[in-house]
């Protein structure tokens, strides 16, 4: 379910809601602008404040419920300390969502101190990110007994009439995440390779984008053999999903945004231990973050033109399943021994690789859960960042720094390259057990199209989570959407 947002000034304590977030900053001070609503609580606003009893450290809260006019209750916030406004603001705005949501409220209202365009959009992104829920497969109580979901929010600015385009960026990157959140924790008997190209497609209908979808008699015409042999265990029809939204000049070259979708992995003949495997659902992470990139480039009307590509397929042990020691030819004439079953993410996506090249992209960005080593490198934080150009490298990092979805560069020197070549066929899928993330992309980088700028983002680590996250629940967080989105807007400036 969506949540609607939407703007007003004016003093905080006028505003009728059923909760009110105020984010403080720390250090003991009450703000003035509140002396109204302090005032409406009998003074126990800013008591908490100077007694030590809310603090305004980043994550903390305090609920007072009041009486009268004005907000039913007030919900303290945390600030903290940060000098990065916009990512203090997002977070703040999410926790403060997050609790609305849990509490029932059904409409709430949020403020901080100077909150006018850029901030507006943290606000609104943080709002609906928190906001988002997914109950599709729990029995619900009788309705009266049924909590009410957070559906309306509204923010409070200084400068509301001058705020509505920070407000409805902040709209579109937050039901950009939703589209992708959802995508991820769907199971994948629901959330099957023509799911996602049911969802493009309903994505180019609702913005006018172009959108074409390939199975497996294409895929076999276009020679991906590679991809294919990923999918040849699986009775589901894979799918290569293009999506083209152009929003620049007639002509221009488009950024490729490319998407791993394995809508679940086994491991193949390779096969997982079983323990943890049903996490591999979210094996199309990468696939959800192109398409709820997607929508909200397309919501934000972006002057850049962008295609989104996605393979997708499952992988899966079976009579017809690739065999380690297989050799196949990707569409781009480079032969592949294939040494493990389970580094399939780099089968399907040398061939969605190779297939931008028709497009002749200005820059190609891919994002996969890749590796396992990604994680034991960097842990659950940082986003593996690997490239063909440092220009490029360093744009990604720094849109995903905006994004607040940070990556780490990994180094990409030909002596690594050593670790995948091929002993009967020019390239194997796997290196030794060392720098498995970076021999992965070494990999991938073999089938970018000649002279083409080209980022790779392993976000095994950072797409989805085992634990809870204070702002975020347990399982997706909608990496790469953001980062993905912010690249193309710094593009489009």
């Amino acid at each position: 379910m969506s949540i609607t947002l939407s703007l007003r000034g004016g003093d905080p304590a006028r505003v009728a809601t059923p909760l009110l977030a105020v984010g403080l900053h720390s250090g003991g001070v009450f703000p003035r602008v509140l002396a109204a609503l302090d005032r409406a609580y009998g003074g126990v606003l800013s008591r908490a404040v100077r007694q030590g009893d809310f603090k305004g450290a980043r994550d903390e809260s305090l609920l007072i419920v009041g009486s009268g006019r004005g907000p039913a209750r007030v919900l303290l916030v945390g600030l903290g300390e940060s000098s990065d406004t916009y990512a203090v603001i997002t977070r703040a705005a999410t926790l403060a969502g997050r609790k609305g949501n849990s509490m029932g409220v059904r409409r709430m209202a949020f403020w901080a101190p100077q909150l006018s365009g850029d901030t507006v959009e943290a606000a609104a992104f943080g709002l609906s990110r928190g906001a988002w829920d997914f109950t599709d497969y729990k029995t619900q109580p009788a309705a009266k007994d049924r909590p009410k979901p957070l559906v309306e929010a509204v923010v409070i600015a200084t400068n509301a009439r001058g705020s509505q385009a920070a407000l409805a960026a902040g709209i579109a990157l937050g039901e950009g995440q939703r589209i992708a959140r959802r995508l991820q924790q769907l199971p994948g008997n629901v959330c099957t390779p023509e799911h996602l190209a049911r969802m493009a497609r309903d994505i180019g209908k609702r913005h006018t984008l172009r959108v074409s979808v390939y199975g497996r008699r294409d895929l076999k015409r276009l020679k991906m053999e590679s991809f294919l042999a990923v999918a040849a265990g699986t009775p589901q029809d894979p799918k290569l999903i293009v999506v083209e939204y152009r929003g620049g000049r007639r002509g221009e070259a488009p950024v490729a945004l490319v998407g791993k979708g394995l809508c679940f992995d086994s491991g193949g003949i390779s096969i997982k231990p079983a323990q943890g495997m049903e996490m591999m659902k979210y094996d199309m992470s990468g696939a959800a973050g192109v398409l709820g990139a997607m929508e909200a480039i397309a919501r934000m009307k972006l002057t850049v033109n962008v295609v989104g590509l996605i393979g997708s397929t499952t992988n899966m042990p079976s009579g017809t399943s690739m065999n380690p020691g297989d050799v196949v030819t990707a569409s781009n004439g480079t032969t592949i021994e294939i040494l493990n079953t389970d580094a399939e993410g780099r089968l399907v996506l040398a061939d969605v690789l190779a297939y931008s090249a028709r497009f002749k992209p200005a820059a190609i960005i891919d994002a996969a859960t890749l590796t396992g080593a990604c994680v034991v490198a960097l842990g659950n934080s940082a986003t593996g960042v690997m490239g063909n150009d440092d220009a490029l490298v360093d744009e990604v990092l720094l849109a995903a720094r905006r994004g607040g979805e940070p990556g780490w560069p990994l180094p990409m020197w030909d002596e690594y390259k050593e670790m995948i070549k091929g002993d009967i066929a020019d390239i194997k899928n796997i290196g030794g057990r060392g720098a498995g993330t970076i021999t992965a992309a070494l990999f991938l980088r073999e089938f970018v199209p000649a002279g083409v700028p080209w980022v790779h983002l392993d976000i095994a680590g950072t797409a989805y989570s085992e634990t809870d996250l204070v702002i975020i629940p347990k399982g997706p967080t909608g990496v790469p959407v953001r980062t993905f989105v912010e690249f193309v807007r710094g593009r489009a400036r």
